[in-house]
């Protein structure tokens, strides 16, 4: 809806396509309250803003100027409906929201910002969603969202995706955003759900609308889409039947959705060509070689740690190191993961990071040092971002206690 409307008034106008969804919004909470949500939600609330939107221009179009795509046609009552009608096709959204994912990064932005816009106006997280996202503070988070829709509001039109050129140049950034969301969705900071499957089917489905861009449909980009496919076929058994969190060695496979394996493993083969490796498809890798194990005793750790080795050289980060040291702890032993946890650069980064005393904890009560890692869990509990995290944490906690006794 905002990358419509933002079409329609124009990127300096981006407040007013924000107050005309946020009324949409507002109406649905008022009408559905009485008469139930409708058959297609999104329809109807896309219909809602597209009669605020004329009501808007009506009013408006001689007070201030609007979109460069509206120009003329919003002069005269019998083209400006037309004209508004023909930005809300089917044909015409899609256009416009991959037009909005590359607009929001305009290389004059810092990719913090430009990643920060795409999450927060695109992708409909709140600041605080976007601050956990990119592990940055709020007030921090807030400011930077403020320069870059003020440094935009220059821009006027929406970004051309016509030009080749031009989306290469932008299109790591693009798919840094939609990974967020994706990883948003599916072990995020969220205070009401550990795993958040709305944001990973959204993610899932705007990379599929990325790769209907020839210049955006690349080996990396395919990549991406067979990491999140191997991720999400793993959803439905990440949290048992009470709702509690299964970490991966305990779930269930064949709760594993094994459609989603598929389309993830065909879509990793299709991303190996051309002589470029990504992340991406290092990460899918991973992905695999757990989605394809039988169980637990039967993953190639081997396998696994030469992945993530490779990975830290192409994008090194402590949490990285952090999941390389658990896979060197189970092909290794709980010792030599300890040293690994331990000799992470940088580990500030993880300080609010709750699977990182967890994972200490985990090692610790191998090692039968049950006093070490109860104090790691009880860390962890301190740090957990929702009830499923503090009750899984509870849980360790006990075990600490059954083992000890």
């Amino acid at each position: 809806m905002i990358s419509v409307l933002t079409r329609l008034f124009g990127f300096h106008n981006l407040a007013l396509a924000e107050d005309v969804v946020q009324d949409a919004f507002c109406q649905a909470l008022e009408v559905w309250k009485f008469r139930g949500p409708p058959d297609d939600p999104s329809a109807w609330l896309m219909a809602v803003a597209k009669r605020r939107a004329i009501d808007v221009l009506r009013r408006e179009r001689t007070a201030r100027t609007f979109g460069p795509e509206l120009g003329r046609l919003a002069e005269s009552e019998w083209t400006l409906v037309p004209a508004v009608e023909q930005q809300f096709a089917p044909h015409a959204i899609q256009d416009d929201l991959l037009r909005m994912m590359f607009s929001c990064c305009d290389p004059r932005l810092k990719e913090e910002a430009q990643v920060a816009l795409i999450l927060h106006i695109l992708c409909g997280f709140s600041v605080g969603e976007v601050a956990a996202a990119l592990v940055a503070r709020h007030a921090a988070i807030e400011k930077r969202l403020t320069r870059a829709k003020k440094l935009l509001a220059g821009s006027k039109r929406l970004f051309e995706v016509a030009n080749a050129r031009d989306v290469a140049g932008r299109l790591p950034i693009v798919q840094r955003a939609l990974y967020l969301l994706f990883n948003e969705g599916y072990h995020g900071a969220s205070a009401k759900s550990v795993v958040r499957g709305e944001l990973c089917r959204e993610a899932i489905r705007l990379t599929s609308l990325l790769q209907q861009n020839p210049a955006a449909d690349t080996p990396a980009t395919r990549a991406l889409r067979a990491l999140m496919c191997l991720h999400a076929a793993r959803l439905p058994a990440r949290l048992d039947a009470g709702g509690d969190l299964q970490p991966l060695a305990g779930q269930d496979r064949g709760r594993w959705d094994r459609e989603l394996l598929a389309e993830g493993q065909r879509w990793l083969e299709r991303s190996a060509t051309g002589p470029e490796i990504s992340d991406y498809h290092v990460e899918a890798a991973i992905a695999w070689a757990h989605g394809s194990a039988r169980s637990a005793e039967d993953t190639d750790w081997a396998r696994i740690v030469a992945l993530y080795d490779q990975l830290m050289a192409i994008r090194p980060s402590p949490v990285v190191a952090l999941n390389r040291a658990i896979a060197i702890a189970q092909l290794e032993g709980p010792e030599r993961g300890l040293a690994e946890i331990r000799a992470i650069a940088g580990p500030g980064k993880l300080a609010s990071y709750p699977f990182h005393p967890a994972a200490m904890g985990e090692l610790e009560l191998r090692c039968g040092r049950t006093d070490e890692a109860r104090e790691h869990f009880q860390q962890a509990k301190a740090l957990a971002r929702n009830a499923s995290e503090r009750r899984f944490f509870e849980q360790r906690i006990g075990a600490c206690g059954a083992a000890a006794g």
